[in-house]
């Protein structure tokens, strides 16, 4: 698969690359950011959306932090553990991610702003232009949706990134940055429903970094992942659960890969915990209510069906997970 051609820009600090952001918009350029480039890098050869400038942040130093508190948007996942100093959600979270190999190039940044993905979307360019067009990718034709048809209006690509959900449990906040200045949003409120936007992000803007809150390092937590194969793929569901031991008022669900975003699931948890906690019962009662409020389509290799019905499951061992 041959690259297409395209410009890479190389600055060296935030600011040069926020000038650079706003030079290339002031040319009416599009271009793309890129970190470590396992998620961009693929979807370039397949010619999957692609821009005729790359900004890559590889050599903007000091973006690449990992503390309890605070995770660069260029750290690596592999050196996302315990020893150093990353929370144990999210050192157990980033070790299932893909293969030993990517992750020593995947970065939290890109992980997080993860491309959705489709059947009908991640194809060569010519299988895609054979069967005509889709919603996410239309090439100017106005292509309809090719997963939920005659609705034209909304992607459904689902977003299978496995960080987000372990950073929402533990109340993580965004720090954006770009031409018009640094903002922070809470990472549950980061996502957009849609597989087209994605996120919130404007033009220009990229992800700095994460932070969490001092009372993160008081939760004990648990990552659970569906997916074909354990070595490498993406998630075909998972669930994240979190609490602060003993106060059940503190537990938080959140999931991923089963819609366009990852989701916090509060309601869920909040009329099942209405009475208190009661072990095994609240267990399987949270269980079915955050299954029934999930709605996978049918657009990953999984039917949307078995990973319903997983959610379940996953939930289940999650909650149990950190409750041994």
């Amino acid at each position: 698969m041959l690259m297409p051609p395209f410009t890479l820009h190389h600055p060296t600090s935030v600011e040069q690359a926020c000038e650079i952001a706003q030079q290339l918009m002031e040319d009416d350029q599009q271009f793309d950011w890129v970190a470590g480039g396992t998620d961009l890098i693929p979807n370039y050869k397949w010619h999957i959306n692609t821009k005729p400038h790359v900004i890559s942040l590889a050599k903007i130093e000091g973006v690449n932090t990992i503390s309890a508190t605070e995770i660069g948007c260029m750290a690596r996942l592999s050196d996302l553990t315990e020893a150093n100093g990353a929370h144990p959600l999210i050192a157990e979270a980033s070790s299932k991610v893909a293969s030993s190999l990517i992750r020593k190039n995947a970065t939290l940044g890109g992980n997080l702003c993860l491309d959705t993905r489709c059947f009908w979307y991640n194809q060569g360019e010519d299988w895609r232009r054979s069967i005509d067009w889709c919603h996410k990718a239309d090439c100017g034709t106005g292509a309809d949706c090719r997963v939920i048809s005659n609705q034209n209006t909304l992607c459904v690509a689902t977003y299978q990134g496995d960080l987000a959900p372990s950073l929402m449990v533990l109340e993580g906040i965004i720090h954006i940055v770009g031409p018009s200045g640094e903002r922070q949003v809470p990472i549950r409120d980061f996502y957009q429903l849609d597989g087209k936007k994605k996120n919130i992000l404007e033009a220009g803007e990229f992800l700095l970094k994460v932070t969490l809150p001092k009372e993160s390092k008081q939760r004990i937590g648990c990552y659970q992942k569906l997916r074909v194969r354990n070595s490498w793929d993406f998630p075909e569901a998972g669930i994240a659960a979190s609490w602060i031991a003993g106060d059940e008022k503190s537990l938080l669900i959140a999931s991923t890969a089963l819609e366009s975003i990852p989701k916090m699931h509060d309601e869920q948890v909040s009329e099942v915990l209405a009475d208190g906690w009661s072990g095994a019962d609240s267990i399987k009662s949270l269980s079915v209510a955050i299954q029934k409020s999930t709605k996978p389509v049918n657009n990953t290799t999984l039917t949307p069906r078995y990973r319903k019905k997983m959610v379940r499951v996953l939930t289940k061992r999650a909650i149990e997970g950190f409750l041994q």
